[in-house]
């Protein structure tokens, strides 16, 4: 098997389905979430025949941030590898978040909202415990490492994973 080798500035194209393609960048290392690699998902869908330069895949907007293994994507040929920039947007607005609400027991239901979250920034030393979501950590990102399948699923538009808990 050829050695997979992913830097940040990568951008990957994503197969997700017969006629469609999206795009991400692989932007940081946070050290804070498992040393994990954080990427930018854009919103725009191109024809499969499409070429659009990186230019015009990183100016279009961003639909998410994640905490993902790139590699993971690679070696299963989810996704490949299209070119690099050195343009990795705004690392500091970057906000995500977490919940120890997350996950359940056997038979157990799971929670639907949580007030018990805690925020953190890329490379951030302190996750922050904040209890409610209010003002800009409303817009703060899942922070869990997802696989690959959970990465396509979040380029489709849908969430995940499915049952983290909301925030009133």
């Amino acid at each position: 098997m050829k050695r997979v080798i992913t830097k940040v500035g990568d951008i990957f194209e994503v197969r997700l389905d017969e006629n469609i393609k999206k795009y991400f960048q692989y932007i940081a290392n946070d050290r804070t979430q498992l040393n994990s690699d954080v990427i930018r998902g854009f919103k725009k869908e191109y024809p499969l025949q499409a070429t659009p330069t990186l230019l015009e895949i990183i100016n279009d907007n961003v639909g998410f941030y994640a905490h993902c293994v790139v590699n993971a994507g690679v070696k299963r040929e989810l996704w490949k590898k299209v070119g690099k920039i050195q343009d990795l947007g705004l690392l500091e607005h970057i906000i995500f978040k977490d919940t120890n609400d997350y996950g359940t027991k056997q038979g157990e239901e799971p929670v639907k909202i949580s007030h018990n979250w805690h925020v953190w920034r890329i490379n951030d030393k302190n996750f922050t415990r904040v209890g409610e979501l209010i003002g800009e950590n409303r817009g703060a990102f899942a922070g869990l490492v997802i696989n690959p399948l959970g990465i396509i699923e979040l380029l489709k538009g849908n969430k995940h994973p499915p049952h983290y808990p909301g925030y009133q």
